[in-house]
């Protein structure tokens, strides 16, 4: 009876062992859709806005040193450095959630991405503003929506840190957009550009 009570206990030790200490992710099944929705859209975003950036940076090397391709080539250095920040911290939560995200820009990202980087010159300019205008405020508004109706507390930390820094974006962009539209009754003289440092940053690439 003794022997059986021992082997008894040594089996549920060596069971209790063998998941002691493990680490358990939650199952994406066990993450709020709202919450998982934005982590998708989140990386999305700033995988679109690294790459349009990157872009302008190339588009606006060779151009016409214009106010705006300047300030273009300014922006597109900020967006990339920011970006970059934002989506290391989203994949770090999802990975810690268990959510798997995507590697490339959903279609209709893609679609814009194509038609914009086709262009040049001062078209290429105005579009990429306008297409970052856009994508910001898409951005915006998947931020507030978490950051109201989301459930997940390291997915609503997230958006609330990420709110600030798109409203920034976007009013640069707008900024820019005076800028770069100037009405008829304006002189061609030089036009404001946002208050940006052209300082190098070790982060980009």
């Amino acid at each position: 009876m003794v022997r059986k009570m021992i082997i008894l206990v040594a089996v549920t030790m060596a069971a209790m062992g063998g998941t002691a200490g493990a680490v358990v992710s939650p199952s994406p099944q066990a993450i709020p859709q709202q919450d998982r929705d934005f982590l998708v859209q989140a990386h999305q975003a700033n995988l679109t806005e690294i790459e349009s950036s990157k872009a302008a940076r190339e588009k606006t090397a060779g151009q016409q040193d214009r106010e705006v391709t300047r300030t273009v080539r300014k922006l597109a250095k900020k967006f990339i450095k920011d970006h970059k920040k934002l989506d290391k911290a989203v994949r770090q939560v999802a990975d810690q959630l268990g959510v798997k995200l995507p590697d490339t820009p959903n279609t209709e990202q893609r679609k814009q991405l194509d038609e914009v980087s086709a262009l040049s010159g001062a078209e290429f300019d105005r579009a990429w503003i306008s297409a970052e205008l856009h994508g910001h405020h898409e951005t915006l508004a998947a931020v507030e929506q978490e950051i109201e109706n989301g459930s997940s507390p390291e997915v609503k930390e997230l958006a609330t840190e990420a709110k600030p820094i798109v409203q920034e974006h976007i009013d640069l962009l707008l900024k820019a957009e005076r800028a770069s539209t100037p009405g008829p009754s304006e002189s061609a003289g030089p036009s404001e550009s946002p208050s940006l440092s052209e300082s190098p940053s070790p982060s980009e690439s």
